[in-house]
């Protein structure tokens, strides 16, 4: 079954998310999540640099497999992923100081995010087009930061909350993690994809 556009997008936002259905992205999305002025931009930064996977990817997948050279994928999805990283650090450096301190070891953690590099895998394995790795980045970028900061805005909340102190900190943000899960996993079956 060939999927749409639309379906693309809707799937790899709602029910294919890479943080809340296939479990990518954990550790920035349990550790950057205090704030919703630290989760957004972490997001943002994450979604640029899974567009630049993803459109890396599918380029170097021109050249790759005419050539028979497959077996040099990986690395080179993970030689671009760390330059995307690098400007992306480089930029928020030079642009805002203290979000670069905010954000402090996840800037550079984006290297090693599975989420971006699934992104380029995962397009790569589902034989998508140009046009079909562009949304299915899109998708999955803004997926990747309508959790962070669903999160973000959650735990912000329960700070407010007279909540107790055997809950508290990791036991908590488990089980909101675990619950926002589940609330996707409503939107199975939207957008007709997996």
């Amino acid at each position: 079954m060939h999927e749409t556009v639309g379906q693309i997008l809707i799937t790899t936002i709602l029910s294919g998310n890479f943080v809340l259905a296939m479990f990518l992205g954990m550790c920035p999305f349990l550790g950057v999540t205090h704030s919703v002025s630290v989760a957004f931009p972490l997001g943002l930064a994450t979604t640029f640099v899974i567009l630049m996977a993803s459109l890396c990817a599918y380029l170097l997948n021109l050249v790759l497999i005419p050539m028979h050279m497959e077996f040099l994928q990986l690395i080179c999805y993970i030689t671009v992923i760390a330059a995307a990283v690098q400007l992306v650090e480089m930029f928020v450096k030079k642009q805002s100081p203290v979000l670069f301190r905010q954000l402090g070891i996840y800037l550079p953690l984006i290297t090693t995010n599975c989420a971006v590099l699934g992104v380029a895998l995962f397009q790569t394995a589902r034989n998508y087009d140009f046009v079909q790795s562009l949304t299915f980045a899109t998708g999955g970028g803004i997926g990747f930061t309508l959790a962070l900061v669903l999160l973000a805005s959650v735990r912000e909340r329960v700070k407010l909350a007279n909540v107790p102190s055997v809950m508290m900190g990791t036991a908590l943000t488990l089980m909101l993690a675990g619950t926002l899960s589940l609330a996707f996993m409503g939107f199975a079956g939207l957008g007709g994809g997996e």
